[in-house]
């Protein structure tokens, strides 16, 4: 049974926040984050209570963020560590919660400094100078402080998101701090699973401070997990090929038959019960030496012998192409729509309508340019806020939407939203987007409901990269065609259990 975990952004932890103090037990929302902080800083510390010898640094900001560190340096001060706190704001000026926590820090006999002192010699820092909070790209004072935790180059622990990183987007505001451990407060938050969050965030906990999340507002997001596998299918005995449904792969114009190929491959070995090729250009192969299971038939034929259409790998944009797709986007047949096709769609708007009136299943895999084009927006638009850009893409084309990158996006027409953790950088070479829509298409045409294939299909791919690197087979060098067989053995090994 799928479980994934929620994923809320700034807004809707604001009002988690608001529903909180009748399930807090009356301590403040604040005070069980310091709590929980101090209690993670000594587990990172290696000491189980008492420590005299360990110091620490504890950077308090001018709102929220700032209070939970106020609290943190009292717990760690009450058992005994050795706590410098740097305070980057104004006592006069701090939110109700953050004030007592400051006055709570003084009555402890702790002092506030403006500045880290030298020489810094740190066991640990705590990073709570901003949170959700932050609207603004960090300058001047706050800016020059990030700066210098950053080069202190000593462990960092950061209070619910990295200091200077858009909670919502993953967007670096200016400058943001890296940690080494990030303890998130309630729920996650996607701009700590998207964009640049995960170089930041470093190894991610969260503590929802005794509250259920998903009990007090159902989320638009959640984080794909290995429960993504409970909807592969298992087979019985008494199986035959046309049970596991009929794919085909259309693209490969001048100078790109390999990416018709390796889709093919893909769709071939993870699943799927025939798999038909389909070349555009002339001087295509009569038959795969690789895998000549597959078969290869004019774009036309594959079309009408197939359950489920891929249409896109290595096409191009010549009228031809534009005329297949045309096709394609007229038949009742679950299409996966990538690369090339992506472009054809975004410069023809009758292609366009034609999209928004399909009855039949559409899922769309674009990167970061390709979503650009088809929102009539630059790619810097897109990577801005990556859950906007999936939803509203979603929204408009009316399809499932895979928007590719670091923490890849999935979005429905609906609003829901998923992003996905697994893959490393080795998967930035080519062939890997072929290689993930082939999966797609095999595993809608098993028959699995189109976003719960895209959610498998997915996670399936990156963690096929992720235990190549385990392994000793990447991140340098990793293949699109590894990737392949490393799927294989994740789909047979569920299969098995």
């Amino acid at each position: 049974m799928e479980t994934f975990t929620p994923i809320y952004l700034s807004a809707h932890i604001r009002e988690l926040e608001r529903a909180a103090p009748a399930a807090s037990a009356g301590a403040s929302l604040m005070e069980l984050a310091g709590l929980a902080a101090a209690r993670y800083a000594q587990r990172l510390l290696g000491e189980p209570g008492c420590s005299p010898g360990r110091s620490v640094l504890v950077i308090a900001g001018p709102g929220n963020n700032g209070g939970d560190a106020f609290e943190t340096a009292v717990h760690l001060k009450h058992n005994f560590f050795r706590v410098t706190l740097v305070f980057a704001g104004d006592p006069a000026r701090l939110p109700p919660d953050a004030a007592k926590a400051f006055r709570k820090w003084t009555q402890t006999g702790g002092t506030s400094l403006p500045d880290i002192p030298e020489p810094a010699q740190y066991d640990l820092i705590i990073d709570g100078l901003f949170g959700i909070g932050l609207a603004r790209p960090l300058t001047g004072r706050h800016a020059a402080l990030v700066t210098q935790i950053n080069n202190l180059e000593r462990p960092i622990l950061a209070l619910d998101v990295p200091s200077g990183i858009n909670s919502d987007t993953g967007a670096i505001m200016g400058i943001a701090v890296r940690a080494r451990h990030t303890l998130t407060f309630i729920a996650r938050k996607p701009g700590l699973l998207t964009l640049d969050g995960p170089d930041h965030c470093g190894a991610l906990h969260c503590d929802t401070l005794g509250l259920d999340p998903a009990a007090l507002l159902a989320p638009q997001g959640r984080l794909l997990d290995k429960s993504v596998m409970d909807v592969l299918p298992r087979r019985p005995a008494n199986f035959h090929k046309g049970m596991a449904g009929q794919v085909a792969v259309i693209g490969g114009n001048d100078g790109m038959l390999g990416a018709v190929l390796l889709a093919a491959r893909a769709a071939l070995k993870t699943g799927a019960g025939k798999v038909f090729a389909g070349f555009l250009s002339a001087r295509s192969p009569d038959f795969d030496a690789i895998q000549p299971e597959l078969m290869l038939r004019s774009p036309e034929d594959c079309m009408a012998a197939s359950d489920v259409l891929l249409l896109g790998p290595g096409m191009g944009t010549t009228p031809a192409a534009a005329a297949l797709l045309r096709t394609a986007l007229a038949c009742d047949k679950p299409l996966v729509l990538d690369a090339d096709a992506l472009n054809l769609l975004a410069t023809d708007q009758s292609l366009h309508a034609l999209m928004q009136s399909r009855v039949a299943a559409t899922m769309i895999t674009p990167h970061p340019a390709e979503a650009a084009r088809l929102l009539g927006t630059t790619t810097a638009d897109v990577q801005h806020d990556r859950i906007a850009a999936a939803t509203t893409l979603a929204a408009r084309h009316g399809c499932i939407t895979l928007l590719k990158g670091n923490g890849s996006v999935i979005a429905e027409a609906s609003g829901a939203w998923w992003i996905n953790s697994t893959g490393n950088p080795g998967m930035a070479s080519a062939g890997m987007g072929d290689t993930l829509s082939g999966i797609l298409a095999a595993l809608v045409a098993q028959r699995i409901p189109s976003t719960a294939a895209m959610r498998l299909a997915v996670w399936t791919h990156g963690t096929a990269a992720d235990e190549l690197c385990r392994d000793g087979r990447g991140p340098l060098g990793i293949t699109a065609s590894e990737v392949i067989d490393q799927a294989r053995l994740i789909f047979n090994r569920r299969r098995s259990n």
